[in-house]
Order: C-alpha cells, then structure tokens, then sequence
C-alpha cells in the first residue's frame, strides 16, 4: 500500500515521464516500438490518483525532434513542463517560443547512440551557451562509461545538468563506477541535480539502494529529483505508477527528507 506524504508542504512533483500518442512520427533509429499509445490524458490520471499536482515531461527520444504534443500540453497547463529534443541548428527564436509554451530544458538522450555527436563542436557549443542564456537545464542520459566526457563539457557552457536515472553506472562496479563518481563530484560543484527513476532499469535492489544511498550522503534532497519513467518504455505490463512510488519510499524511507527532494524540483522546475 502507497502512504500518501500528506505532511509535505509543496506538490509532489514527478519529473520524470513521456507522453505520445499513435499518431506521432517514429524515429527511424528508434530504441523501442512502443505497444501502447501514452496519451496526455492518461498521465494526468495517474497523477490525479497519486495526489501529485506537477510534472516535468522527457522527451521521448522515440520520436527525435518532435516535440509538438508535449509543448501543447505544457502550452495549456502551468503544472507541467517539459524538455525538448532539437537540432543543435535550431534557431534561438524557435527556442525561445518553446520556452515560452513551458520548455525548461535540453534533452540529450545518448544511452542508445552508438557514438554521440562531439560537444565541442561550434553547433553544438553555440546550442548548448544558448541554453545556458535562456536559463534552461541540459538533461542528461547515456551510460555512466561516458558521463565524465559530456559532463566537462555541459559545465564549461555554463548550463545547469541533470542526470537521468541515477546517472546508469555499470552495474559490477556500482558506486565505484567512474562515471557515476564523476557525478558525485558534478554534484558537489554545484551545477547538477540528479533524477532518483526508473531505477528498475538501473540493477537489482541493492545496487540501487546503494547508489540512493550514495547521493543522498554526497548530495543531500536538495540536489535530487524523483521521476516515475512513466509509461515505462520496454517495461509495460511489469512496472505501474503506483510500483514507482512505493518504490521511491521505500528508497528514502524518511518523509521529510521526500518533502526536500519534491521541494528542491518546484525551486528547479518552477521556481517556487
């Protein structure tokens, strides 16, 4: 049975989720083929049901550079925000009209690319200084082997990072895992937050209890996010919403410390 944090004095806030729908357009190096349809509308009874009043959207690398459904939804619905996939040609009008309809961030999705595009590139130091002047976030997943590369090089453009799901290390070495060090000491600089999700994609039990408890001593709540990875891409039919939620209690089995977590996403993702 889930026990509702009643006792907390901001929003739940979720901020970790991807919605889509039949109609949208695949990408054609698509990871995963989805067997269900995620419509807006579903996501917002999940979190009707939960009593979680705010949510931060992911872009679904499923679908590249489309981003239309999730900005429409952000557009329409001052609880909700969202991260974007773009070309690192976009212009920065086009940037700042996603902002405007409730975009606060740069989805780099890298956990299934063989090889990623190289940072330090011009289009990609002009995209990523750009998303630093709009006072975005660059969201960050890909395997900890290759977290310590990318992070050098998101914070030498001054954008503020955060970490998908526990930052992925290699599941032999766990907390000693370069990349995932490398993160406890991003943490530590003071420019990254990391995301507590889909830790069913992370390793058994307790792995993931280790490296919740490593970030929780290196980082504190205030620079961790909780995310449910809904609707669970290649996971459907084995993990609910409900599951995430249990899930993430019993990982911080202390409210107040969950209270913090939820606190440090509305100062991040809203503001408050």
């Amino acid at each position: 049975m889930v026990v509702a944090d009643s006792d907390i004095p901001v929003p739940r806030i979720d901020t970790h989720a991807h919605i889509f729908h039949a109609g949208m357009p695949l990408a054609a190096d698509a990871w995963h083929r989805p067997t269900r349809e995620a419509p807006l509308e579903d996501y917002l009874s999940c979190l009707g049901r939960a009593g979680i009043g705010r949510a931060v959207l992911a872009a679904a690398s499923l679908f590249g550079d489309y981003n239309d459904y999730a900005l429409a939804a952000t557009a329409a619905r001052p609880n909700l925000r969202t991260t974007v996939i773009v070309d690192p040609a976009t212009d920065v009008s086009r940037l700042r009209e996603m902002a405007a309809a409730g975009a606060v961030g740069l989805r780099l999705q890298w956990r299934s690319t063989p090889a990623p595009p190289d940072l330090d590139s011009p289009p990609w130091r002009k995209l990523l200084r750009t998303v630093a002047d709009l006072g975005w976030h660059v969201q960050l997943h890909d395997n900890g082997a290759r977290l310590p590369a990318a992070i050098e090089k998101i914070e030498r453009s001054g954008a503020s990072l955060v970490i998908d799901h526990f930052g992925r290390p290699d599941a032999a070495l766990g907390v000693n895992c370069p990349g995932f060090q490398a993160v406890l000491r991003a943490v530590e600089r003071g420019r990254t937050w990391v995301k507590l999700s889909a830790d069913f994609r992370v390793g058994p039990d307790a792995l993931v209890r280790d490296l919740t408890a490593a970030l929780l001593r290196h980082a504190g709540p205030e620079r961790l996010f909780w995310g449910s990875d809904w609707p669970f891409a290649a996971f459907e039919g084995e993990v609910t919403y409900e599951q995430t939620l249990a899930r993430f209690e019993a990982l911080v089995p202390d409210a107040g410390l969950r209270g913090r977590i939820h606190k440090a996403a509305a100062r991040f993702y809203f503001m408050q």
